[in-house]
């Protein structure tokens, strides 16, 4: 059976620690004959600038191919169930990324793959930003035990994936979300079986008040613009400007909506490491690719 990655919790604590650790090294040194041969389909139902760059990007820098599969390019968007995608791209690719609303269907997809399914983002998880993220606090602060992290925001997919990472790395970290939009159970009691749940909070001042790095992404995500409104009431007290956030680092997984959940000068600031984390969804998958690669 071949290893997924539909979040981040498919992998050990380390097999993390080694994925992040191989992101490092290919950082630092490269690694251009890697995946010389193998090559990378990417479906995506969802938009992307960061995901398809840094996928295609990466498999290049490997010395491998990618292909895009948007959902008018193949018989998926006309009807063909997942399973039969699953089992005839399997039949001309090494690895399978998958950017889709449901993740079901990802689920779907892994099931009847017979190549590696890494979720390049669904409603409930974003692994790979995750790693990228992980890899950025690892760099800045040296080590996951020197860094406090607030998430303030939306409980939404990336806060659900960094949950879990969080709970693998013993990483500290508070969740600061308004009633009612807060993680998933299922996920906090995931989180307790890795390690440590986060602690959470209806007050973003509290969240914040220790914390060493403050992390936020948009309140109303693809999918969500019919609750837009509703979203931008429910968030007030919620953003991020230079006043609130101090001498802390920003985080922010992109795209922003500057002037919701973070001002341009927040995001502007000598504070933000956003770019880092940005770039670090390349290295982190190629960490991540690259022990995929080995796991055949």
């Amino acid at each position: 059976m071949p290893t997924h990655l539909l979040d981040v919790d498919d992998l050990t604590t380390d097999e993390l620690t080694t994925v992040l650790d191989r992101a490092a090294e290919i950082k630092a040194d490269g690694a251009p004959d890697l995946l010389d041969g193998h090559t990378l389909g990417m479906l995506f139902e969802k938009p992307s600038t960061r995901t398809r760059i840094s996928f295609e990007t990466g498999m290049t820098d490997l010395g491998g191919h990618a292909i895009f599969l948007g959902p008018e390019d193949i018989q998926l968007g006309h009807g063909e169930p997942i399973k039969d995608t699953a089992r005839a791209v399997s039949r001309y690719v090494d690895f399978l990324m998958a950017r889709m609303f449901d993740h079901g269907d990802v689920e779907e997809l892994a099931e009847y793959a017979s190549v590696p399914v890494v979720n390049g983002l669904t409603d409930d998880a974003h692994p790979c930003q995750t790693l990228a993220d992980l890899l950025t606090i690892r760099e800045r602060f040296g080590s996951f035990e020197d860094a406090t992290v607030a998430w303030v925001g939306d409980g939404n997919n990336v806060c659900q994936s960094f949950v879990l990472g969080a709970a693998m790395t013993d990483l500290d970290l508070t969740v600061a979300t308004p009633e009612g939009y807060g993680v998933d159970e299922s996920v906090l009691d995931r989180a307790a079986e890795l390690g440590s749940v986060p602690a959470t909070t209806t007050d973003p001042e509290a969240a914040m008040a220790d914390a060493d790095v403050v992390y936020t992404d948009v309140w109303v995500s693809m999918g969500q613009e019919d609750k837009r409104e509703e979203k931008l009431r429910a968030f007030e007290g919620f953003q991020i400007t230079p006043d609130v956030l101090g001498d802390r680092t920003l985080m922010h997984c992109l795209p922003a909506h500057r002037g919701e959940e973070v001002t341009d000068a927040a995001i502007e600031s000598d504070n933000a490491i956003v770019w880092d984390q940005a770039e670090n969804r390349l290295h982190a998958q190629n960490g991540l690719l690259a022990w995929l690669s080995e796991q055949e």
